[in-house]
């Protein structure tokens, strides 16, 4: 009985990978009946109403289950012995889809479509609709996938190392919670960006971020000549700890932001204007002398505004030691917020994750899509030419011999 059973059971999944799905629907709950009929004969060891000496269970009647696939919903009569169980090869345990519709739940999540369009996306395919826990429960089989990219070895070097956090809600004892999601991506000695990892936590914390560094550390990161991020409260002291060979730059835009909201409003495109100046130079010492001077020029009305300028200086222009090629894409996390934005675009349908594990779930596996994307693509981020100089640091004079030619 083995033998017509795998044959039955090749063919019912080479027709489920036919396109034709309407003709398919009935030959499919057939040949599906037909397999369990034989597989239940195998188990007890004798066929209907057979006499065998080998019977050691007799058929007691049947249950019925909904089976989801891509040719529509099909009520299956799975038979019930009298001893033991018997559950069909054709369907997995404790899940209603067939693979084919898992990957198009999958799918679908993945790319941000909401549990509710979910739920019309398969009745369109025939199917008589799938919860929200469901969804979450069939989603689980990315865990793995993406546990296992997050936690890859790191083999190339990344001279350039970007950091950022985001924040998603989540419902924990019962209540709901604005957690950080907070990611890290480089590029590597060759020029190609890559992400490198990401986790969840307290952004402001310092131990959180020293863990994150040191697990990326672990994992093989090495060679990080600058980490731009925004002033993270904790983040800077954790660089310096973990990685103390690195330079910091500071995110550009959010210094500006906050160098603003230190004057009134109709004076902020003046002031913004003048410390913008100092960013149009073409080297280090010029930016620095141009700073100096705008903060000069705002310390007797906007003092303030001033005294950040002065405490801020070297770490807004940190991207000047580094080759010129590089410095428009170094001095900001803007290649971070565009990854974020995708982020957001794609959780915002979801509202509010159920737990830290699915909001992981989602964030790893579109990190893992958009590196795969950048593994692929015929163009680097910075010339295999320019990142030789990285090491040379052109332009790369001693920041505190400067600071004492200006002052």
């Amino acid at each position: 009985m083995a033998t017509p059973r795998m044959d039955i059971t090749s063919f019912v999944g080479k027709l489920l990978e036919q396109d034709d799905v309407d003709a398919l629907r009935e030959g499919v709950k057939v040949l599906a009946q037909a397999v369990m009929e034989t597989e239940v004969s195998g188990q007890i060891g004798a066929a209907p109403y057979e006499r065998s000496s080998e019977r050691i269970a007799y058929r007691n009647g049947y249950r019925t289950r909904r089976w989801d696939t891509r040719v529509g919903t099909i009520e299956l009569k799975i038979p019930k012995v009298s001893a033991g169980a018997y559950f069909p090869s054709l369907l997995e345990p404790r899940r209603r889809a067939e693979k084919a519709l898992h990957a198009v739940v999958v799918e679908a999540y993945v790319k941000g479509v909401s549990t509710r369009k979910v739920d019309d996306l398969v009745r369109a395919l025939g199917i008589d609709g799938i919860s929200r826990s469901e969804v979450s429960r069939i989603c689980k089989v990315l865990d793995e996938e993406v546990r296992g990219f997050l936690g890859r070895p790191i083999e190339a070097e990344c001279p350039y190392l970007w950091l950022d956090a985001t924040f998603h809600k989540v419902r924990e004892a019962g209540r709901v919670i604005s957690v950080a999601t907070v990611v890290a991506i480089g590029v590597t000695q060759t020029g190609e960006r890559t992400v490198l990892g990401a986790a969840t936590g307290p952004s402001e914390d310092h131990q959180f971020w020293v863990t994150f560094l040191r697990q990326l550390v672990k994992r093989g990161l090495k060679g990080v000549h600058l980490v731009i991020s925004d002033a993270h409260e904790g983040l800077r002291q954790a660089i310096a700890k973990v990685l103390g060979e690195a330079s910091w730059q500071r995110c550009r835009v959010h210094f500006m932001r906050n160098l603003l909201s230190t004057v009134p409003k109709q004076a902020q495109d003046a002031v913004a204007a003048i410390v913008r100046t100092a960013f149009t130079q073409p080297d280090h010492h010029s930016a620095m002398a141009h700073l100096h001077e705008a903060a000069r020029m705002l310390e007797a009305r906007f003092p303030q505004a001033s005294e950040l300028l002065e405490d801020a200086a070297e770490d807004v222009l940190a991207h000047l030691h580094f080759p010129r090629e590089h410095r428009r894409r170094l001095h900001s996390t803007n290649p971070l917020e565009r990854l974020h934005k995708e982020i957001k675009r794609r959780t915002r349908v979801v509202g509010i994750f159920p737990t830290r594990d699915s909001l992981m779930r989602m964030v790893g596996t579109l990190l893992a899509e958009q590196d795969d994307e950048w593994q692929v693509s015929d163009r680097r981020y910075f010339s295999l030419g320019s990142m030789t100089k990285v090491d040379a640091l052109e332009g790369g004079e001693d920041p505190k011999e400067l600071l004492a030619q200006i002052a």
